[in-house]
């Protein structure tokens, strides 16, 4: 099995040291090079190819947000966990707005962040609970502006359908849900996949942004 190439990105020498050990002893992962700030994390995404990329957000030079932004644009195909100590609103919504798949909290337990690498190279989203949270929140507060009744969709989401969609506004992976509505990992995954084509999304973030714009949840 090849390993995830991993890239980490923070202004913090020992913190990078720290995580660069915490991940080395996962036989599926691979740190493959450290960056101190966004400016140093794109010149080594382009030499080094991650599929997955630690960012912190704020650092000199170039922040993390911007960086993603830039990483999302010139290097789709590597994917951005935000890492940070954070969790403000607008560092959340930035973050995500960027292109960031996944966003976490420093103080995340470790089986977390090591769940999340693995998302992000499965080309899924993770989001930490309480952020997850605070998206479904957001997005409840911006909907209620909206006079306009949303158009409903064209294909639309059976009732399993529905119950998986919340628990990924929730922030639970593929395995929790699967254990939550006794089914197998592999049978949530296909509807996932089912619930991005009808949503018309490219990840569970954006579905779960979606869902609750068009008051689905």
């Amino acid at each position: 099995m090849t390993p995830i190439r991993i890239l980490i990105v923070d202004d913090q020498a020992l913190f990078r040291e720290g995580l660069r050990t915490l991940l080395s002893v996962r036989a599926d992962l691979e740190v493959v090079g450290e960056a101190a700030n966004g400016e140093e994390a794109l010149r080594l995404a382009a030499v080094l190819n991650p599929a997955v990329i630690l960012m912190d957000l704020q650092m000199p030079v170039l922040d993390g947000v911007a960086a993603t932004r830039r990483l999302r644009r010139e290097r789709p195909e590597c994917r951005v966990i935000v890492l940070t100590t954070f969790d403000d609103d607008e560092y959340v919504f930035e973050g995500l707005r960027a292109g960031a798949v996944g966003y976490l909290l420093k103080d995340a337990p470790s089986e977390k962040l090591v769940e999340a690498i693995r998302a992000a190279a499965r080309g899924e989203s993770f989001l930490q609970p309480s952020v997850a949270a605070k998206v479904v929140a957001e997005f409840a507060r911006l909907t209620d502006k909206i006079s306009n009744k949303p158009q409903p969709l064209v294909d639309p989401l059976s009732n399993r359908e529905l119950e998986i969609l919340r628990l990924v506004a929730e922030g639970a992976s593929n395995k929790e849900i699967a254990s939550a509505l006794f089914i197998a990992e592999g049978t949530v995954k296909n509807h996932i996949t089912n619930i991005l084509g009808k949503l018309g999304v490219r990840d569970r973030t954006q579905a779960a942004l979606r869902a609750r714009d068009m008051r689905l949840l």
